[in-house]
């Protein structure tokens, strides 16, 4: 079970998510994809979009199991879109028991190889169901100083959440909107590898127009350009990934 997360905004967050999830099953494995921010993105970037729309709001608000509220959105991958009452979740006063809502229903679950939870961009009540519920984290880092300035401050909001919660994930990072000739995204990855040493994805997902495209017409990278460039670095990602390996 996998938390692909980050606070900071542009650094593929979703994409990653939605990629990533369809790149794995391309390469055989049974995935669930759950959307676990309000905003819905990810409900929308795989073409489902609507007011009426419920997944995740009930496994949390009312207790539904997930298995309920997943349906097929390509071969292999089910989805659990955010729902539109996900936002309400926030603003529960339950005590300490709602942060393992998501942990206790995914319990139940049965018959994939990956869950893939996308994150909201911030750190309440839905970030720590995440974070209890799953084994690993994926932290997309775009290729700028900005991101690894973003990323210290959201490694510090884990540390103190995790030491809460007595609960610790593994952390993979994912290098994003890579460009190899500049040289400003070649010295955020040397810092990346030296900083986080065999927790950096060696494939970087490049600064693609087919990626920024794509989820606005309900597709993944895989739906809108099959060989390109772009599903050549999910691609990647994914057999990394299924490898358990990193630089």
């Amino acid at each position: 079970m996998i938390a692909v997360m980050n606070q900071k905004g542009g650094v593929g967050k979703t994409t990653t998510a939605l990629n990533l999830a369809h790149a794995l099953a391309l390469e055989g494995r049974r995935v669930l994809a759950i959307d676990l921010d309000p905003q819905g993105n990810l409900t929308a970037s795989f073409g489902i979009t609507g007011h009426q729309i419920h997944g995740v709001d009930r496994v949390l608000l009312e207790g539904r199991a997930l298995a309920e509220m997943a349906f097929p959105v390509r071969e292999g991958v089910h989805l659990i879109p955010a729902g539109q009452w996900l936002d309400r979740f926030e603003q529960e006063r339950s005590g300490a028991q709602q942060a393992w809502r998501l942990r206790r229903a995914l319990e139940e679950l049965e018959g994939y190889d990956y869950v893939m939870v996308d994150c909201p961009p911030a750190a309440g009540m839905l970030t720590m169901n995440a974070l209890l519920a799953v084994e690993e984290l994926m932290i997309p880092v775009a290729s700028d100083y900005l991101s690894l300035q973003g990323l210290a401050r959201l490694l510090r909001i884990l540390r103190q959440v995790e030491k809460r919660l007595q609960h610790e994930t593994r952390k993979w990072f994912v290098l994003t909107r890579f460009q190899k000739r500049r040289r400003l995204a070649r010295e955020v990855r040397e810092k990346l590898e030296s900083y986080f040493p065999g927790q950096v994805f060696s494939t970087p997902v490049r600064e693609l127009v087919a990626l920024a495209e794509s989820p606005g017409f309900g597709q993944s990278i895989f739906d809108y350009q099959f060989r390109g460039a772009g599903a050549d670095d999910y691609r990647g990602l994914a057999r990394e990934l299924m490898e358990g390996r990193a630089a």
